[in-house]
């Protein structure tokens, strides 16, 4: 058996190099979130949003998928 073929499932990092479930938000749809959050909130750092981004997940049982990204926007306005 060649252990070169077998695949794994693809993850990826945000441009800041923090993972980001690819089960979370689409790239996209994440790269907007920031975007928004960093516009309503000049005053914290990038790092700061998306740690503040995954504390809500994690208060989430561990995901993102089935909230509005307002509500995401809002819940993690509330953390920031």
């Amino acid at each position: 058996e060649n252990s070169l073929q077998k695949t794994s499932t693809c993850s990826s990092a945000d441009p800041s190099g923090m993972f980001v479930s690819p089960y979370a938000l689409n790239l996209s749809s994440f790269t907007k979130l920031i975007k928004r959050l960093q516009e309503r909130h000049p005053e914290f750092s990038r790092d700061e949003i998306v740690t503040a981004v995954q504390e809500v997940r994690k208060r989430n049982k561990g995901v993102l998928s089935g909230l509005a990204i307002s509500s995401i926007e809002e819940k993690t306005s509330a953390i920031l």
